[in-house]
């Protein structure tokens, strides 16, 4: 930023074409001659910041770009003018964005505006600017506040989504449905449909969020989903399936009566007509060999 005339400088002297050297101060003071005194930027009201920008204006145009003095005059410009730009991010104060953040992007729109301004066209600054100001600060959201990336296109069909239906509840005295909103935006049910679910990618919520008081189910995270430990054993049972097919009709039964109907060896004995010392053999030989199985398929 350009030095201020009623600021000392750190180095008073500066290298001139001819190798001499010239005190800066003077060159200011030279270039500006003709400014008006100005006071604290925060002791200035709307009407006399009005008034002074239409004399630095003037002083703007006449000044040669990359000078010492179009700098000050411009810095000068964008501080008096912030107000404006404060007055702006006002309207988004409700946003989750730092108000800091919103003020700075908004500067950039009031710098735009200074750099295009032109006093011949008769409009008053203020006018000229707040669009631009504005417009910087929706572009703003639009381009970074989403939580989820979405083409600018649904991102624009959202903002006249939202209008749309305002204007239309507000008449209705209910919300629209899709179909009135299609018709109200000259769009088919499924466009509209896409935007309303484009909208669910603005804002997302924490998985860790913790629950309101009225609540009783716990955080998000709780909600969408657990382990399923029986997920683990579904490729052991498909991978079963063929050898368990090829195995002789009494192992089978025997498999079926002690793991499906849960009966004892005891039990599974007296319905084959055997002891129960021969049905653990046969148990233990038809494990054995099913568990070498799935090894080796391993």
């Amino acid at each position: 930023m350009a030095p201020r005339l009623d600021e000392p400088l750190d180095e008073p002297l500066s290298e001139t074409r001819t190798g001499h050297r010239t005190d800066l101060r003077a060159d200011l003071r030279t270039g500006l001659e003709s400014l008006p005194e100005i006071p604290p930027f925060d002791a200035v009201g709307a009407v006399d910041a009005r008034a002074l920008s239409k004399t630095l204006f003037a002083r703007l145009e006449a000044l040669e770009e990359g000078t010492y003095e179009h700098a000050y005059v411009r810095n000068t410009l964008v501080e008096l003018n912030l107000a404006l730009v404060k007055f702006a991010a006002s309207r988004f104060r409700s946003r989750s964005e730092p108000m800091e953040d919103i003020v700075q992007v908004g500067t950039i729109g009031l710098i735009k505006s200074i750099d295009r301004f032109e006093l011949s066209r008769g409009v008053e600054f203020p006018t000229f600017a707040m669009p631009t100001i504005v417009g910087e600060i929706k572009r703003f959201f639009r381009d970074t506040s989403w939580s989820v990336r979405v083409p600018r296109r649904l991102q624009e069909l959202r903002l006249e989504l939202a209008k749309a239906s305002d204007e239309l509840a507000q008449r209705l005295d209910r919300a629209p449905t899709v179909g009135e909103l299609a018709e109200r935006l000259g769009l088919t049910h499924d466009e509209v449909v896409e935007g309303m679910t484009a909208s669910n990618a603005y804002t997302a919520s924490s998985l860790d969020a913790q629950p309101t008081e009225d609540d009783a189910e716990g955080s998000l995270s709780d909600r969408i989903g657990y382990d399923d430990h029986g997920l683990e054993g579904i490729e052991y049972v498909e991978s079963l399936k063929p050898m368990i097919a090829e195995l002789p009709q009494r192992d089978r039964q025997i498999l079926s009566l002690r793991f499906v109907a849960n009966m004892t060896q005891s039990e599974i004995g007296e319905e084959l007509g055997i002891s129960q010392m021969h049905v653990s053999r046969l148990l233990t030989r038809t494990l054995d060999k099913l568990r070498d199985g799935l090894m080796v398929e391993e």
